[in-house]
């Protein structure tokens, strides 16, 4: 029997930059046959922009895979939607996929998305990010020094369009920090494209690692 081929996922952070927010969803990644690399991003840096978040993750591939890697899926989590399309040009992708993630338009500062999207204040931020996180994994992750810089948010997004990679939206149906219905009309407005879900919330791949493993590797063979 031919074994299925090794399809090596990128995992982009938000905010905070934590590489560690994916230690869940890497092994179950890997348990169904595939690869999975976590970016640590330099968001505590204040001198660190979108380039360099976006330099972050080029460096990150070629340091894991080499400087001409086969293709990858790119998977970017809310601030994520930011830095992941920025690679597109840098690195051969399979698949772009925007987890709960911002979708910027050419030119856009980030620090206007909030706006320009309609985002509403979704209220205490403890309980909209991690209401259906496991306690004890809520607890580890909490107790982890968080950074983020506002820097990235004072750039212009600077693609003039978005990349020519296929593209998937993916949304937590249960996310209180970005609504399903928030993500269907931002995705629906600048992409033109359907969202399909997952269950949980904001932080799906700390609530429910399988069920996103499942669906991501699915992916493969669309």
């Amino acid at each position: 029997m031919v074994s299925s081929p090794v399809t090596a996922f990128v995992l982009v952070p938000g905010a905070g930059g934590a590489a560690s927010y994916w230690q869940l969803l890497v092994p179950e990644l890997e348990r169904r046959g595939q690869r999975a690399l976590a970016v640590g991003l330099p968001a505590a840096d204040p001198a660190a922009g979108l380039a360099a978040y976006a330099d972050t993750v080029v460096g990150t591939v070629r340091t894991a895979l080499g400087e001409e890697p086969d293709p990858v899926v790119l998977v970017a989590q809310s601030m994520g939607g930011l830095t992941a399309p920025l690679a597109c040009d840098r690195l051969p992708v399979r698949l772009l996929v925007l987890l709960n993630a911002m979708v910027p338009c050419p030119g856009e500062i980030g620090g206007e998305w909030w706006g320009a999207t309609g985002h509403a204040d979704p209220g205490d931020p403890t309980e909209a990010f991690f209401h259906d996180v496991p306690a004890a994994v809520a607890a580890r992750v909490q107790s982890e020094p968080f950074a983020q810089t506002g820097r990235p948010f004072e750039d212009p997004w600077p693609l003039e369009h978005w990349p020519d990679v296929p593209t998937r939206v993916l949304a937590g149906r249960d996310d209180r920090f970005f609504p399903i219905g928030f993500q269907r009309r931002v995705a629906r407005d600048r992409l033109g494209l359907p969202v399909d879900e997952v269950p949980g919330g904001h932080l799906v791949a700390l609530s429910r690692p399988v069920e996103l493993a499942e669906r991501l590797v699915a992916y493969l063979g669309d």
